[in-house]
């Protein structure tokens, strides 16, 4: 299997930077049209930022370095024990410290995944990585049987016949195994019974799993993360950026096995979730409102979307997320979009794709009108 590691650039990726295109068209930030980066069209909830202006007085005082508002909320929202939970500065915080603590020698990855857990592992301890290629002629889908035979077959017979089943684990040939889901960039989703499956092998094979559910809001029914309670060896992480809208604040948290979240405690940085953070995401839990019209919207621009993309004549695959994984083969189609202000994310930083794949995210009618206005132009032009 493929070892190598892409430098530090190929895995950054353009996605998300308006800051170096409004310089680059001296435009202001906030019009630029950012179709790089999945957040919630709707924005920040009224009630959010409500409760922002309430508390902006205290920000003299530190934040809780337990946030223990936040996971009393997590808890009763989810139905899990408090102390499972761990919040951090994103979900990418927790990933990196996932690697930092475990520091795994031998990593399972999808292919094409999320970056990160390919470069926060290699920046902590620079394991054996090892690819579950996605194939396209099969939508980029994980097949369950034939990723859970990839596990298998990647455990040495030897280990294989002393591995002992406890906690503490002997030395599997893969440490780790990351699946994100519904996966970035491709927006597929593995349904929750075919996640549980997964999970119940790497129980059996001493592997732990980590399911980053980032963007699982959209499709809460397939989240596994009540079955951490059942599992030593299964990890949930969320984020509160996309769903939410409040990738400026910085908002994740994980569920961990009991005694895998207080080694994480004890390595984790104080204060990484500040103030504001905590009671913005303590009040979108109680925001029941937002959420319908959330998937409300959603649903409504999903369709206008995936309606002109088939008008057009462009390639996308089916997504359960916010973001679409699109193909354009003229990288001339993404520059002339740019020049107006519209940024797409370019998926060459992607293991598995190249600069031909595009992740547009779904946007408020208005901006997704005007994409779609100027996409039907370009091709048209193209003929």
């Amino acid at each position: 299997m493929e070892t190598t590691m892409k430098s530090d650039n190929d895995l950054s990726g353009n996605c998300g930077d308006i800051y170096r295109l409004a310089e680059e068209l001296k435009m202001q930030e906030r019009k630029i049209m950012d179709f790089s980066t999945p957040s919630n069209p709707l924005g920040v909830s009224k009630k959010i930022k409500t409760e922002l202006r309430k508390h902006l007085k205290y920000l003299h005082t530190y934040p809780d370095p337990e946030a223990e508002r936040l996971k009393k909320r997590l808890a009763q929202y989810y139905d899990i024990a408090a102390e499972t939970i761990l919040c951090g500065s994103g979900s990418t915080e927790l990933i990196h410290l996932l690697a930092r603590v475990l520091k795994p020698g031998r990593v399972l990855i999808p292919a094409p995944t999320f970056p990160e857990y390919e470069r926060a592992c290699y920046i902590s301890c620079s394991p054996k990585f090892m690819y579950y290629r996605l194939r396209e002629e099969n939508n980029f889908d994980i097949d369950p049987d034939e990723f859970i035979k990839t596990m298998e077959e990647n455990l040495p017979i030897g280990e294989r016949q002393d591995l002992n089943l406890s906690f503490t684990r002997q030395s599997p040939s893969c440490d780790m195994v990351f699946l994100c889901n519904p996966n970035n960039p491709t927006g597929r989703l593995l349904k929750r019974d075919d996640i549980k499956k997964i999970a119940d092998t790497a129980k059996k094979l001493g592997y732990y799993l980590v399911v980053d559910e980032a963007f699982i809001d959209f499709c809460p029914d397939d989240s596994v993360i009540k079955d951490v309670a059942d599992n030593p060896y299964l990890i949930v992480l969320r984020s509160m950026s996309s769903f939410y809208a409040l990738s400026g604040l910085r908002l994740g948290y994980g569920v961990f096995p009991p005694q895998l979240g207080e080694s994480l405690k004890r390595s984790k940085e104080p204060w990484t979730v500040n103030s504001l953070a905590q009671r913005a995401a303590v009040m979108a839990l109680k925001d029941k409102v937002f959420r319908k019209e959330t998937f409300r919207s959603m649903q409504d621009e999903k369709k206008y979307l995936e309606k002109n993309f088939r008008k057009i004549g462009m390639e996308f695959l089916p997504s359960a997320a916010n973001f679409y994984l699109v193909k354009i083969d003229n990288a001339e189609v993404c520059q002339q979009l740019r020049k107006k202000g519209i940024l797409l994310c370019d998926c060459s930083h992607f293991r598995g794709l190249d600069s031909t794949y595009r992740r547009i995210a779904v946007k408020s009618h208005r901006e997704n009108a005007i994409l779609i206005r100027e996409l039907t132009k370009i091709f048209s032009y193209r003929g």
